[in-house]
């Protein structure tokens, strides 16, 4: 009976050494094939298709019939619309229709009126193509006669703009994907665009004026570069020239942190809706949702215009980080309220609108081109409090990549499910217990034999 157990026990150890020999295989292959034989990167996901479809409605139909469009939670493009043989057009086209009571010419004329009243720091408006309002908003800083004013301001508009007081204040971020530091503060690098000649770094404009000298360490050692030219207040962008004129391996990556980052392949303009990533040095990668777009805010240091506003928290040292989603630049962080414990509003500066003032050009990943591999999937979003007005199966933050300038162990290079090493490891560990199981066996059957022999010669 002893005997027989031992045979079963071996049969049992040499199958499941075998078992683990083809597994490991399985593993090798399906990571090989994941690195080399992929799909080409694809810039757009179907929430950026989606409001792509939207954007190019509004444009064609027209302002007077049209008030903006948004993506819904289903991810399917919606066009408010001012009249019901628009939305047949628009439904015909394969988008949703939303009769409104307003165009965008009339959105448009109240956002001239609210801009051409007394300016009153601490607050701001946005289109909000959803309810067809102007949303005004005035932060903790406005006092109640300034509220009082600019109320009597919106009601000699119409019903259609709505008033919101919000917590905290409207301020600059100056103090995020890699930090950047000068005399004047902390701020965050954005993306790396190019002129054809030189190479530059896309950030936020109130970060310092032109001439502004920049570095990568707070002790001033390592210089960057310095500030050529920008926009604030007005806009909010700038551009910081390299040093030696060269941004260098991995300037298609944008950092997340953990010396990790993701590939850049292209710009474009975010729709109302769509899911959105922010990097910066302070806070991090954070999640949320782009809720208006043209949105102006009055910072105490003076006005900006045509901002993206999102409920993507941001504090303090994360101005000029990268706004981003499917590896897809949007903006860069202009400013906002709150923080990222409670949440907040955070807007940010079009990267398209900053590119064509400047004269750059974005530079971008070689699988833009279709010469990369295809994305292994972006990390996981933030638990921000924002995490839960997020579409359910919306974007990710786009291809992951490593940072430049950063090693991984071996350890970890070995164990990363992504690679070859997980599956080698399998393979190695059976290998090792077969032959393990075989030695053992071969161990027994000689002491048996030596057993056998003397009791039979002795």
């Amino acid at each position: 009976m002893r005997h027989v157990r031992r045979r079963i026990v071996r049969r049992v150890t040499r199958l499941a050494a075998v078992g683990g020999v083809l597994l490991g295989g399985l593993m090798v292959t399906q990571a090989m094939a994941s690195e080399t034989s992929g799909s080409p990167a694809v810039p757009f996901s179907s929430t950026q298709t989606a409001g792509s479809t939207g954007a190019e409605l509004v444009s064609r139909l027209g302002t007077a019939r049209t008030a903006g469009s948004w993506v819904d939670t289903e991810g399917r493009p919606v066009v408010a619309v001012t009249d019901e043989e628009t939305a047949a057009q628009v439904r015909k086209a394969g988008a949703q229709a939303k009769v409104v009571g307003h165009s965008m010419n009339e959105l448009k004329s109240a956002a001239a009126t609210l801009r051409s009243a007394p300016r009153v720091p601490g607050t701001a408006w946005v289109m909000d193509y959803k309810t067809n309002q102007i949303v005004v908003q005035g932060d903790s800083t406005v006092s109640t006669d300034d509220w009082s004013r600019m109320t009597q301001v919106a009601s000699g508009i119409g019903s259609f703009v709505r008033m919101e007081r919000k917590e905290g204040t409207f301020t600059t971020r100056l103090n995020g994907a890699e930090p950047i530091l000068s005399t004047g503060g902390r701020c965050s690098a954005g993306f790396n665009v190019t002129d054809g000649k030189t190479d530059y770094i896309l950030t936020a404009g109130h970060c310092g004026p032109t001439g502004s000298i920049w570095f990568a360490d707070n002790r001033a050692s390592q210089q960057l570069g310095k500030t050529v030219g920008g926009s604030f207040p007005g806009d909010d962008f700038s551009l910081v020239q390299y040093d030696d004129g060269e941004a260098g391996k991995g300037a298609d990556v944008v950092s997340i942190g953990n010396n990790k980052g993701i590939r850049i392949t292209g710009a474009a303009d975010p729709a109302v809706g769509q899911r959105v990533f922010r990097s910066g040095s302070t806070s991090g990668l954070r999640d949320g949702q782009v809720t208006g777009l043209n949105a102006t805010v009055n910072y105490p240091e003076g006005t900006v215009s045509g901002l993206i506003e999102t409920n993507v928290c941001a504090e303090p040292g994360d101005s000029g980080g990268p706004l981003f989603s499917e590896g897809i630049a949007l903006g860069v962080t202009s400013g906002g309220s709150g923080d990222c414990k409670v949440g907040g509003t955070t807007f940010f500066q079009p990267v398209t609108k900053a590119l064509t003032a400047l004269r750059v050009k974005l530079i971008v990943s070689a699988q833009a081109a279709g010469q990369g591999a295809a994305p292994t999937g972006g990390p996981a979003p933030s638990a921000s409090a924002t995490q839960s007005a997020i579409a359910p199966g919306a974007a990710s933050p786009g291809s992951s990549a490593p940072v430049t300038g950063t090693s991984e162990s071996l350890a970890a290079r070995i164990t990363d499910p992504r690679n070859v090493g997980p599956g080698l490891l399998v393979i190695a560990g059976s290998l090792v217990a077969l032959v393990a199981t075989r030695y053992i066996r071969a161990e027994k059957d000689r002491n048996a034999y030596r057993r056998y022999y003397s009791a039979t010669w002795s």
